[in-house]
C-alpha cells in the first residue's frame, strides 16, 4: 500500500499526461510559430489557428517597450503585487488566512494586463474564443501576460462570466511560455495547485536562458544590471552576462537547497527543461528550482539551444515515464535518465544532484501517504468526540451541554470533557499547520471527508470553548468571544464549509425535526452579548446609548427566532434551564415593563 501510494507521488509522474502530448503533437512549433509573429509586430497580442485550436500569443517586445516606458525606473516594474482587489481572480484570493501569505504576482505584468483587459479589442476576443479550445502562449516577458491571461479566462469561465450558463464546462485551455521569469510568489503557486489549474500550464526553459531564473535574485543591484532590457539580456556582452550568471546562480543556489531566499517568487505549473540531449517535463515546483540550478550552472559552458529548435525537435527528445517507479534500479535509473534529459549528465555536478534527489525523495514522504497516516488518527481520536456526543445527551433535557458544562454540573463528567475537548483541538491545530506547511495534498481542504469531520468537531466542540471562555471570564479580560477569543482553526473551518456549499444547491428545504447540532456554531457565543446587553438595558440612562444597545437585542432576538422556525438549532437549545431560554423570558418581561410604561 505504501510503495503504491509513494509511486503515484513520483515528482516526474503527474505531467506525464502534458509531457505526452507534447511528444505526440505540433503544440510547441505552433506555439513558437505565432511567438515569432508576435515578436515581430508592434501589437499587444496576435491571433492565429491551427484545425479547429486558436492561438493567441503576446508580444515581448510590447512589453519591453512598455517597461522601457516606466517613469519611476526599471527597478519598480518587477516588483511584487498583491493579486486581490479586482477579483478577476477570485478562485485564487482569498483562500488564505489573515496571518499567512498574500496571493501576489509580478507587478508590470498585472498592470499591463489588466490595461490589456479593459481593451474593447481584447473583450471582443474573449467572446469569439470563449467556446473553443485556445493556446495561449508568449515568450519572455510575453509569456507573463499570457499566464495572466489564461489565468482569468479559466477563473472566470468556471464562474461562468463568458458562457451564457454557468454550467457550461471550461474550453481545453493551455498556456505555453518559453522563457519566461516567474511570475508570482509560493502562495500563488499554492493557489494554483489548490484550484487545480496547474496542469493548464506549460514553461518551456532552455538550459542556458537567464530570464526564468532571473527573478530568484533580490529586486536589487542583479536588475539593475539589465534596466529595460530584460528580454534580451542572454545577448548582454560576454563580461556583463559572466557575472550575472554568477549573481543569478548564487541565489538560485539558495533557493534550490531551502536556504535563506531574497526573493519571493516561485514556480507554478509545469516546467518542460531543455538542452541537446533531450528534455524533462516536471510539475513539482521544489524539483524545477532544483532543475533550474544545475542545469543552469552544468550549461554555462554548453552551446546553446534557441527556442526554434527545442519546438522542432522536442518531441523527439522529450523524456517519457515508461513504467512505474517502485523498484530501487528502475527509481535510480529514472533519476539518471531525468538527468541525462536535462543536460546536466551523471557525473560532476550530475553525480551530486542525482545523489540529492535520491535522499531527498527517500527521507521525505508523500502527502498522500501523512493524509493516510492522518486518517487513522482521526479514527484513534473518535472516541474523545464520542464520549462529548454522550455528554450532549445527557444533558439535553435539563439546561442543555453548554449550561452544563459551562456550570461544571457534575465536575467529573465536566473533566472528562474538557480533557477530550482539549485533545481534539490539539489535533485539528496540528492538521491545519501540516496543511500549512505543504505536508498534506494540495486540495486536501476541499475533500469531502476532512470538510465534514471538521464541520461537525466544529459544531458539536466549539459551544464548549465558549462555555469555558465565560466560565473563567475571559471575556471581561480579552472581550467578548467573537471578537477577541475564537480559535483561528474555527475561522478556517468556516472557510472549507463555505466553499464547498458554494458549489451545492442552496436552495432551502426545511427541517422536520430539530438539528442534532446547533447549525450557527457561535450561537451561544451572541446570547452571552445579548445577555450583557440586557443587563445594560435596565440601567442606561442616555436615550442614544439605549437605543443602540435595543437595537442590537432585537436583531439577535430576530436571528434566533428564525433559526428556531427553521429547527437550525439543537433541542438543548430550548431546554427548560438553558440560557437562551432564560434570556428569552428575561427579555419579554423586560418589553412588557417597558410597553406597559409607554400606554402608562
Amino acid at each position: 500500500m505504501e510503495a503504491r501510494i509513494e509511486a503515484e507521488a513520483s515528482m516526474f509522474e503527474t505531467s506525464h499526461v502534458l509531457g505526452s502530448l507534447l511528444a505526440s503533437s505540433s503544440i510547441l512549433s505552433q506555439a513558437w510559430h505565432h511567438c515569432s509573429a508576435a515578436d515581430t509586430g508592434a501589437a499587444a497580442y496576435v491571433r492565429g489557428s491551427c484545425g479547429n485550436t486558436v492561438y493567441v500569443a503576446f508580444s515581448s517586445k510590447y512589453v519591453a517597450n512598455s517597461l522601457a516606458g516606466i517613469r519611476a525606473g526599471p527597478m519598480k516594474a518587477f516588483d511584487i503585487t498583491e493579486l486581490g482587489g479586482s477579483g478577476l481572480f477570485r478562485p485564487l484570493v482569498g483562500g488564505e488566512g489573515e496571518e499567512e501569505e498574500k496571493v501576489k504576482v509580478q507587478a508590470l505584468a498585472l498592470h499591463l494586463f489588466l490595461t490589456l483587459l479593459n481593451s474593447p479589442n481584447y473583450q471582443n476576443l474573449l467572446q469569439e474564443i470563449k467556446d473553443k479550445p485556445v493556446i495561449f502562449t508568449g515568450h519572455s516577458l510575453g509569456g507573463s501576460l499570457a499566464s495572466l491571461a489564461a489565468l482569468h479566462f479559466l477563473c472566470n469561465s468556471s464562474s461562468g462570466s463568458f458562457s451564457s450558463c454557468n454550467s457550461t464546462p471550461t474550453p481545453p485551455l493551455l498556456c505555453v511560455t518559453f522563457g519566461t521569469p516567474l511570475l508570482g510568489n509560493e502562495a500563488f503557486s499554492r493557489a494554483i495547485l489548490r484550484e487545480r489549474l496547474a496542469g493548464h500550464f506549460c514553461h518551456v526553459v532552455s538550459q542556458r536562458d537567464i530570464v526564468p531564473r532571473l527573478l530568484f535574485c533580490p529586486l536589487g543591484p542583479s536588475l539593475s544590471i539589465l534596466g529595460a532590457h530584460m528580454h534580451c539580456c542572454n545577448l548582454l556582452p560576454d563580461e556583463e552576462r559572466a557575472n550575472l550568471q554568477k549573481i543569478v546562480s548564487m541565489h538560485i543556489a539558495a533557493a534550490a537547497t531551502a536556504r535563506k531566499r531574497e526573493s519571493p517568487y516561485w514556480p507554478f505549473g509545469n516546467y518542460v527543461l531543455c538542452s541537446k540531449e533531450g528534455a524533462v517535463c516536471i510539475d513539482n515546483p521544489t524539483a524545477v528550482v532544483q532543475l533550474l540550478y544545475v542545469t543552469f550552472v552544468a550549461g554555462i559552458e554548453v552551446v546553446d539551444l534557441s527556442y526554434r529548435d527545442i519546438a522542432e525537435a522536442i518531441p523527439q527528445h522529450l523524456l517519457l515515464k515508461k513504467r512505474d517507479i517502485t523498484e530501487e534500479e528502475n527509481f535510480d535509473g529514472g533519476i539518471s535518465l531525468v538527468l541525462e534529459a536535462s543536460g546536466i549528465g551523471s557525473t560532476g555536478i550530475g553525480a551530486a544532484a542525482a545523489t540529492e534527489f535520491k535522499v531527498s525523495k527517500r527521507t521525505s514522504r508523500s502527502p498522500n501517504l501523512i493524509c493516510a497516516e492522518l486518517a487513522t488518527k482521526l479514527g484513534k481520536i473518535t472516541p474523545c468526540r464520542a464520549q462529548i456526543e454522550w455528554y450532549k445527551v445527557l444533558s439535553d433535557d435539563d439546561m442543555g451541554y453548554y449550561d452544563s458544562f459551562k456550570q461544571r454540573i457534575s465536575p467529573k463528567k465536566y473533566s472528562k470533557v474538557n480533557i477530550n475537548r482539549m485533545k481534539l483541538g490539539q489535533f485539528w491545530d496540528e492538521v491545519i499547520e501540516m496543511l500549512q506547511n505543504n505536508s498534506l495534498p494540495y486540495d486536501f481542504h476541499r475533500r469531502a471527508k476532512w470538510v465534514n469531520a471538521a464541520q461537525f468537531y466544529k459544531l458539536l466542540v466549539e459551544p464548549l470553548d465558549i462555555a469555558e471562555y465565560y466560565r473563567t471570564e475571559q471575556h471581561m479580560i480579552k472581550g467578548h468571544y467573537l471578537t477577541h477569543g475564537r480559535e483561528r482553526r474555527y475561522e478556517v473551518f468556516d472557510k472549507w464549509w463555505k466553499s464547498k456549499t458554494d458549489l451545492m444547491d442552496n436552495s432551502f428545504v426545511k427541517r422536520s425535526k430539530f438539528a442534532g447540532l446547533t447549525q450557527d456554531s457561535c450561537f451561544w457565543a451572541r446570547v452571552e452579548q445579548a445577555k450583557e446587553l440586557t443587563e445594560k438595558v435596565k440601567t442606561e440612562q442616555d436615550a442614544q446609548v439605549l437605543g443602540k444597545f435595543w437595537k442590537d437585542i432585537v436583531e439577535f432576538e430576530d436571528y434566533a427566532k428564525d433559526l428556531v422556525e427553521r429547527k437550525e438549532v439543537s433541542i438543548d437549545v430550548l431546554a427548560p434551564r438553558s440560557s437562551y431560554r432564560l434570556w428569552v423570558d428575561e427579555w419579554k418581561s423586560i418589553k412588557s415593563a417597558r410597553a406597559f410604561c409607554f400606554n402608562g
